[in-house]
């Protein structure tokens, strides 16, 4: 008998049948490829999709995070500058004379004034008519330059000048008065605050502060007003 293959001829060396992909060697092979070849590609897949949303912009710049923290510093308030002046309310009278031709008016600002810490003579009349007032002091005694500056500060800043001769006043004498307000029409019957343009001034008033003259030291608010009207002359 022969040994023939079945199918086959004769005297060869037997070959095993090559097998499919359902099952043979070469498709188990081939099967593996294709998952390291999946588990790649899914890798690939996920990291692109983590860089996206871990930054990256659509021109591929890279976003830098700032985070660094600041810390607020401690708030600075500023609180309003208080300015005081000094004034001279002792060492020298002041005397009102009415040249606004408003009745009454040199009576309650010598009310105002005594208030305000200065001496006063009892009111007059002027001999002039002015529109805007006028201080004049006697320079032949000391402090009489210092109080007609203080009166013309709390007045709301009053030219001040030395005294004619003779004082525009009825009698054309002064008396003892060394500082003389000739009151206008502008400022009469005008409170010292309205003068000095402010709703309250508060101002620290030293008396006797003349080197030639003597006395204690005082506080006085300026913004004080005539509360009382009087009957005085002018």
């Amino acid at each position: 008998m022969s040994n023939e293959e079945p199918g086959g001829g004769t005297g060869g060396t037997r070959r095993s049948p090559r097998q499919g992909v359902g099952g043979s060697p070469l498709g188990s092979t081939l099967s593996i490829v294709l998952a390291v070849i999946a588990v790649v590609a899914g890798f690939l897949i996920l990291r692109n999709i983590t860089d996206d949303g871990g930054g990256s912009t659509s021109d591929g710049d890279d976003v830098v995070v700032d985070t660094s923290t600041t810390l607020a510093g401690p708030t600075t308030t500023t609180e309003p500058a208080v300015t005081t002046t000094t004034l001279t309310t002792e060492g020298a009278t002041v005397i009102v004379a009415n040249a606004s031709g408003v009745s009454g008016s040199a009576g309650r600002m010598t009310t105002a004034l005594e208030a305000a810490g200065f001496t006063m003579s009892e009111a007059t009349n002027s001999t002039e008519r002015v529109e805007d007032s006028l201080i004049y002091f006697d320079p032949s005694i000391a402090a009489a330059e210092a109080v007609a500056n203080s009166v013309s500060i709390v007045m709301g800043g009053i030219d001040v000048a030395n005294v004619p001769e003779p004082p525009p006043v009825e009698g054309g004498d002064l008396g003892d008065a060394g500082v003389l307000v000739l009151l206008g029409t502008n400022q009469a019957d005008k409170t010292l605050a309205e003068l000095q343009g402010a709703e309250t001034t508060e101002t620290t008033t030293a008396t006797g502060t003349s080197p030639d003259v003597s006395g204690s030291s005082t506080t006085v608010a300026t913004e004080t007003t005539a509360a009382t009207e009087t009957t005085a002359s002018g």
